[in-house]
């Protein structure tokens, strides 16, 4: 499924073949939570902006609108329109970030829903079980996603029953897939790497779940809220113990120099809700470091978010425009910031796949790191 084509130091260039399609890497998957990108997102959206894979989260449509009358409309793909490869993330997550609504149990996890405070229960099972039902090409695994710093021990200990989940849940999407009248009887299962910031930690437990043999492994639990630095150090610890001939993926991240950094580490998947969420306050990013649109002097500015962009706002409209409808409240006016970021990331990824290509990339990065840690 997962073809590398070339390295340039742990950089890796590659292809992922899917039953939806194939993905080329390294890639970044645009976060559509509920079905779809906040900010009025269209599926044509992701598509003209250069989506190749869309993200949708597990825990969220669960809850609503249910991932039974999902299933009904033949799975997350068809019910948003998208056309390509498409990951649901756990549900995993909400252990970290639901702490004060749950309780972790062996068997899994007692949440309150966010929305009405009703009582659910999650486990490895129910999340395949809601995964299956959305069809997504990707289903990640359900983990715990612990704080940091978190004591030794508490990491330790919940590693250990993070395996223990990654089994029940390899055991019970094989016997999903096998039933008749299964949304995506391709649906393919990636294990999460988890250890907090202790290097042994994450090293043993890479090497144990790289034992299941699954078709790709992600890196969890970081970016939140811990220095960069310590994040690519984690990421160095544990790449040497992901399966070479697997795509890597880090869970959360990130800015454009996470990225670049994280890419020159050996990592291949990436997602953020930061270029959306960002957009949605007026914040851009830009081959010249960050705009804020926010600022005043952009009042009479009849220049494009970025001068020579391709994104369907910057072919069209001027940053005094489109701060216009920023300050008067216009949906248009966040919906065209959200189109240039995720336009933004899609083309980064193009240009570091183009730089690999060529065996430019370590100058590529370079350069980059010094454009993106400017203001416009």
């Amino acid at each position: 499924m997962f073809t590398l084509l070339k390295k340039e130091g742990r950089a890796r260039r590659g292809t992922f073949e899917t039953v939806h399609g194939t993905v080329q890497t390294p890639v970044f998957m645009n976060v559509a939570t509920s079905a779809a990108i906040k900010g009025g997102i269209s599926a044509e959206d992701l598509e003209e902006v250069g989506c190749q894979v869309a993200l949708s989260n597990t825990y969220h449509l669960h809850v609503r609108p249910g991932d039974k009358l999902i299933a009904d409309m033949g799975g997350v793909r068809k019910f948003m329109t998208w056309n390509g490869p498409q990951l649901t993330d756990s549900g995993g997550f909400q252990v970290f970030s639901l702490a004060s609504l749950r309780k972790i149990k062996e068997e899994g996890v007692y949440f309150q829903s966010h929305i009405d405070g009703k009582k659910i229960f999650m486990g490895p099972e129910e999340s395949m079980q809601i995964q299956s039902n959305l069809g997504s090409t990707i289903a990640m695994a359900f983990d715990e996603c612990v704080e940091n710093p978190a004591p030794y021990e508490y990491a330790k200990a919940s590693c250990e029953r993070t395996t223990r989940w990654l089994v029940r849940c390899k055991a019970e999407l094989e016997r999903l897939n096998a039933l008749p009248g299964t949304v995506n009887p391709h649906q393919m299962l990636f294990g999460i790497n988890q250890g907090a910031t202790y290097d042994d930690l994450r090293i043993a437990h890479m090497q144990e779940i790289a034992k299941l043999d699954l078709p790709g492994y992600a890196i969890g639990g970081l970016a939140v809220g811990e220095p960069a630095e310590v994040m690519y150090r984690i990421i160095s610890a544990v790449e040497p113990h992901m399966p070479e001939n697997k795509p890597r993926y880090l869970m959360g991240v990130g800015t454009p120099t996470n990225i670049l950094e994280a890419v020159a580490l050996g990592v291949d998947f990436f997602d953020c809700v930061m270029p959306s969420r960002n957009a949605r306050h007026a914040n851009l990013f830009t081959n010249q470091g960050i705009l804020n649109l926010n600022n005043q002097k952009f009042d009479h500015d009849d220049r494009p978010l970025e001068p020579g962009c391709q994104c369907p706002a910057c072919r069209r409209y001027s940053r005094g425009y489109i701060r216009h409808l920023i300050k008067a409240k216009e949906m248009l006016g966040m919906r065209l910031c959200v189109l240039h970021n995720l336009y933004f990331y899609n083309h980064l990824m193009e240009e570091i796949r183009a730089a690999l290509d060529a065996g430019e990339f370590d100058a590529y990065k370079k350069q980059k790191v010094i454009d993106f840690s400017g203001r416009v």
